[in-house]
């Protein structure tokens, strides 16, 4: 028999992971940190365990097992009334038992000791901790209940009395009998943890994996105002944070995605002794819901921790954090760990195949939220207002409801998707669509009233950030790639991406890095508005003009969080460039600078007030002409700055840039200038500036051009209708050339011979590769550095040119 083995309480300090049985997971964890963690930084609450052997010894002084037994005797885990009735029946059975006066005694002996600590009635959050929580392949967590804020002796013995009865929830008795536990082979033990008083600050989850894609080498953070349980359940819209960990652990500030999430509640303390409830529910104000919860020093340090605690279970871990706002015997403004446990999806998926779902057609839109997982289901629409109505839930339905919480696992489990108005990526209804392998858009906001009861509908999380929710049952299909046996090759395979959302996913398809990121979509979708009138907010604020005020009330919505509108711009473009270089870290990512037309310029918010009209926007003023031309120069500032930010701050030096549609030589060395007075020095830190090779005069003088650029990457979109005169936007043009005729190879064939000769690198980035296998092979014969092209065509393309260069007896 063990040192504990019969002892009714444990403070976190005498406990660690290997006391799962006496303990259960929660408390085995929170000992575990508390002991170990604490040396190196990481601040967690103190507390203690009641043990599971009093939970036995409450069932045995109380006569009480049998009763249970017997209540359950019948049961029916897939007849939700059964279910309802008997776990019912159990609870009651444990919450009118006679409290062991022994183990009454116990518990508030030790709570005055916590009172001696912090002061009297202090503030204790009182938690389950099942002995069978959180082991990898069964995911206890959320399955019994929380109180937070019980203060006095009473309050604490009546909150214990109800954790144990929460052994037997509805969810608890089905989640046990579906993973092959008897109902008995479950003890609870409970938490009692000092409170961080972030009901007057924020808390959240924070992940040390990508929850999505399961991509190992980020921290995913979220949060909002008040007590977490808004989070965990899905309450909220919250903020969401992503850190890339290996510069982090270099000592860079590596923040890669910002999101402002609604927050339109908080759960704070309730002490009015005419109330039940120690906490209450209230709406934020306008001032919280557009602020972030936490600032970039803090994101960071929860990130900093999040790697430690890693580090020393040796796996992914989700874990929930707190802020103390008021600090009464805490610390004000300190951040604390009050749990951790394993990750229990991504930890346990295959790594050998990657799952593509890919819509076939496209269908009217009921509403978007957040996408979970990757996939896409389907079927009839049940939209549920309340718990109590489940038992209505038939097999293969779409759940479509307002939020959930663990009392819905009993048909979630039997949804072919999930549809929820409230949440955020680490809420109830994310973590257990995950775990079950279905896809689940969150946070619509309004699906329950937009789509109807009975309707036919498709969900896809298939599309990025973005989830979609279609009218009617679209056709789609999964493709299934095996990476264990593709062939190497000499010419490197490189990817195309616009969208930093899909980076972490992407990355996982076989590659050797990214020969074209698109700034266009950052600007476009994160952004929105045109970088001068930024630069020119203080300008248009004073300005009588109507039309300008309508552009500053949308600039004023967008950029809430920031009072300096023009550090907004270069966040953004530091975050969306830094996600992608992110994921494809240490590779390269060769970043193609912002490469609009006039009239795409002009269709951002304020960019009717700086930009000209022109006939034909395509050979107009584009590319480099812009970044040097005073009249678009400060806006090119802000770009630069976003770039600095992301190779310097962040780390990310595997980022390469690329100058689109330069002319002439002379506009490369311009260009090159404004970069460097900017901060962006050619040859500094590893930084490398290629040009787009899409004009003929990049072929012609390309030996020029060779003395200014490190290197090429051939646009052949652009280089083909400008070699034939032709505008790719014209239907009565089309199918005059393509870039497999004769003067776009010949083209192709002269440039990489002249970067050959030069010692300069030079690769393809247009559509031709991914299009056209010949071409494909055509470039490997003219001995191409490399191919840039879309995800979806990376590994049939690698496929062709591994027969190419066999066929040419080059080794890769």
């Amino acid at each position: 028999m063990g040192k504990h083995d019969e002892a009714f309480i444990l403070w976190f300090d005498d406990i660690g992971i290997e006391d799962v049985p006496l303990v259960g997971g929660k408390n085995a964890s929170l000992g575990e940190m508390h002991q170990k963690l604490t040396s190196k930084g990481v601040d967690v609450p103190n507390g203690f365990a009641i043990t599971a052997y009093a939970y036995q010894h409450l069932l045995k002084t109380a006569g009480i097992a049998q009763a249970i037994e017997d209540a359950l005797a019948d049961l029916d885990t897939h007849d939700l009334r059964n279910l309802q009735a008997r776990g019912e029946k159990a609870r009651n059975i444990i919450r009118t038992a006679e409290f062991p006066e022994d183990l009454r005694t116990a518990i508030l002996d030790t709570y005055k000791k916590m009172e001696e600590m912090y002061g009297p009635s202090v503030d204790v959050a009182v938690r389950s901790s099942a002995t069978a929580e959180d082991l990898p392949d069964a995911s206890f967590a959320g399955q019994q209940e929380t109180y937070l804020n019980i203060r006095g002796p009473e309050q604490l013995i009546d909150a214990c009395r109800r954790c144990f009865a929460s052994l037997f929830t509805d969810r608890a008795i089905s989640y046990r009998h579906d993973k092959g536990f008897g109902q008995f082979d479950v003890y609870l033990s409970i938490v009692v943890q000092k409170m961080a008083r972030s009901d007057s600050a924020s808390s959240g989850v924070l992940f040390s994996i990508d929850t999505e894609s399961g991509f190992e080498d980020a921290v995913f953070i979220t949060g909002a105002w008040g007590l977490g349980e808004t989070v965990v359940q899905g309450a909220v819209n919250p903020d969401e944070f992503y850190v890339f960990k290996p510069t982090l652990k270099e000592g860079k500030r590596p923040i890669v995605g910002k999101t402002i999430g609604s927050k339109e509640i908080k759960m704070i303390y309730d002490n009015d002794p005419n109330t039940e409830e120690p906490v209450k529910t209230i709406n934020t104000t306008p001032e919280e819901r557009g602020m972030y919860v936490i600032n970039d020093d803090e994101i960071l340090q929860l990130a900093k921790w999040a790697c430690i605690i890693e580090d020393h279970y040796g796996k992914g871990m989700d874990i929930e954090w707190a802020k103390d706002g008021d600090g009464v015997n805490v610390g004000t403004g300190k951040l604390f760990i009050v749990q951790a446990r394993p990750e229990t999806v991504h930890s346990q998926a295959s790594k050998g195949t990657i799952e593509t779902y890919k819509l076939q057609e496209k269908g009217k839109v009921l509403v978007e939220g957040l996408a979970v997982g990757t996939k896409i289901g389907q079927g009839e629409a049940n939209v549920i207002a309340a718990v109590v109505d489940i038992h209505s839930f038939k097999k293969g339905q779409v759940l479509v409801t307002d939020m959930t919480d663990p009392d819905w696992e009993p048909i979630m489990k039997i949804a072919s998707a999930i549809v929820t108005n409230r949440g955020g990526r680490t809420c109830h209804a994310a973590i257990i669509s995950r775990e079950l392998g279905i896809p689940c858009v969150i946070g619509t906001g309004d699906g329950s009233k937009k789509i109807k009861n009975g309707q036919e509908i498709t969900v896809s999380s298939a599309e990025g950030e973005k989830g979609l929710v279609y009218e009617g049952l679209l056709k789609f299909e999964i493709d299934r790639l095996d990476l264990g046996n593709l062939p190497k090759t000499k010419t490197k395979i490189m990817m195309n991406l616009a969208i930093p959302e899909k980076a972490f996913t992407e990355c996982q398809i076989p590659n050797d890095g990214v020969g074209l990121a698109r700034e266009e979509f950052v600007i476009n979708s994160h952004i929105g508005i045109h970088p001068l009138a930024l630069f020119n907010y203080e300008e248009l604020k004073s300005s009588p003009d109507p039309e300008k005020q309508a552009v500053v009330r949308l600039i004023d919505k967008k950029t809430t969080a920031y009072a300096d509108k023009k550090q907004f711009f270069i966040d953004k473009v530091a975050e969306g460039v830094g996600r992608i270089a992110a994921g494809f870290y240490p590779k390269d990512v060769i970043v193609r600078l912002s490469d609009f037309k006039s009239n795409e310029y002009a269709n951002l918010t304020g960019g009717t007030f700086y930009e000209p009209h022109e006939e034909n926007p395509m050979i107009g003023w584009r590319g480099a002409s812009r970044y040097y031309d005073p009249k678009y120069r400060p806006a090119f500032e802000l770009e630069c700055k976003g770039l600095l930010k992301a190779r310097n701050d962040m780390g990310l030096t595997n980022i390469k840039l690329m100058v689109p549609f330069c002319r002439t030589p002379a506009e490369g060395k311009k260009v090159i200038q404004v970069m460097k007075e900017c901060g962006l020095v050619q040859g500094e830190n590893g930084l490398e500036v290629y040009v787009m090779c899409e004009i003929p005069s990049n072929v012609i003088l390309a030996d020029a051009f060779a003395d200014v650029f490190d290197g090429f990457s051939i646009g052949s979109n652009d280089l083909t209708q400008l070699t034939y005169g032709l505008d790719r936007d014209s239907g009565f043009l089309a199918g005059v050339a393509d870039e497999r005729d004769d003067a776009v190879k010949e083209m192709i064939k002269m440039v990489i011979a002249t970067a050959k000769r030069r010692g300069k690198k030079i690769g393809i980035c247009g559509q031709g590769p991914s299009d056209f296998p010949e071409f494909a092979t055509f470039l490997v014969e003219c001995g191409i550095d490399s191919m840039s092209l879309i995800p979806d065509t990376a590994v049939k393309t690698r496929l062709a040119v591994a027969a190419k260069e066999k066929e040419m007896g080059i080794n890769p």
